[in-house]
């Protein structure tokens, strides 16, 4: 195992440092970054000064590498000190871009974690269900029901149920409270987001674990048991859902990345200035260490999600070896 994970670590650090380059070098050749950060009244001075203070003035691929070291050891700015993991300041706020995303991580955690549990509850235990129910109405209703679902997007259902919820006065407008100081006030306001969100994922989850169940129940390993003797409900929960779960994690461990990421359709949709907003913003207002950052940052979140995906195979089922 462990071979394997530092194999796959190592893996990781070679993408991000392969994707980090190909993007610095993308946003930072192409034009001055500096006209970018100046604003509307800007002077050959003030381009002169951010060069100076951003280290603008060098050489790109100087400055990639004094970016690279920065998010190790951190840099200095004319700006100030930049505390490791730097990632540089803000075109637009002219704050630390790592410190920006730490205030809004919180927000997409939570958007992301609850949502989750939501979608996996109700998505596989209806899929479950249909399978134990295969061929009977109640399989036919819910797989009808998850076809329908699998249909719908968040920015179609969501102006929807805020406009039968939230403009009707029957619930607040979706906010984010800190869970620490108010957990209530936390479940309410991400309420909305997270049943949205569980209702457009839900199908996905549904459908997978309904058909992998199914082929799951037709296995030699689980034939067996229920010749055997075994009761079907032992052999339905011990040996075909176990089996069941690989696919199900590997679309999962996707899922969460792209969700602590940055859930932008999401955010975006309920006003929440999560890590997809703050994309969405940098990317408008041509903030390019923080598009830089969040895009790093999204990246190996979802290559840590991928890593624990893998390792969990051979969790699930032991017949995976992992090589």
């Amino acid at each position: 195992m462990f071979p394997f994970l530092l194999r796959r670590t190592i893996g990781a650090v070679v993408i991000l440092v392969l994707l980090s380059a190909f993007t610095f070098f993308v946003f930072f050749s192409v034009g001055d970054p500096a006209l970018m950060a100046c604003g509307k009244n800007c002077t050959a001075d003030n381009v002169a000064l951010i060069h100076k203070n951003l280290g603008l003035d060098q050489p790109v691929p100087v400055q990639y590498w004094h970016f690279l070291v920065g998010i190790f050891v951190g840099r200095d700015f004319t700006l100030g000190h930049c505390a490791a993991p730097c990632f540089g300041y803000s075109f637009a706020t002219k704050q630390d871009v790592w410190s920006t995303m730490m205030d809004r991580l919180p927000l997409t955690a939570s958007l992301a974690v609850g949502g989750a549990v939501a979608f996996l509850v109700i998505g596989l235990g209806a899929g479950l269900i249909a399978a134990w129910k295969r061929g009977t109405l109640l399989d036919k209703a819910v797989t009808g029901v998850s076809m329908v679902l699998s249909s719908v997007q968040i920015y179609i259902l969501g102006p929807v149920v805020l406009g039968i919820f939230v403009y009707s006065g029957i619930m607040a407008a979706p906010q984010y409270v800190n869970l620490t100081s108010n957990p209530v006030g936390w479940f309410m306001g991400l309420l909305i987001p997270w049943l949205v969100m569980a209702t457009i994922f839900t199908a996905q989850y549904t459908r997978m674990a309904r058909s992998t169940m199914i082929e799951q129940l037709q296995e030699e390993h689980v034939r067996t048991a229920k010749a055997k003797g075994m009761p079907a409900r032992y052999v339905f929960l011990r040996y075909a859902w176990r089996g069941s779960l690989i696919p199900i994690v590997t679309i999962l461990g996707v899922d969460l990345g792209s969700l602590f990421g940055g859930a932008m359709i999401t955010e975006f949709t309920f006003q929440l200035a999560g890590l997809g907003r703050l994309a969405v913003d940098s990317v408008i207002t041509l903030d390019l260490p923080m598009v830089m950052g969040v895009m790093i940052f999204s990246a190996a979140l979802i290559l840590v999600f991928n890593i624990i995906v893998d390792a969990a195979y051979a969790f699930i089922d032991p017949r995976v070896r992992l090589s």
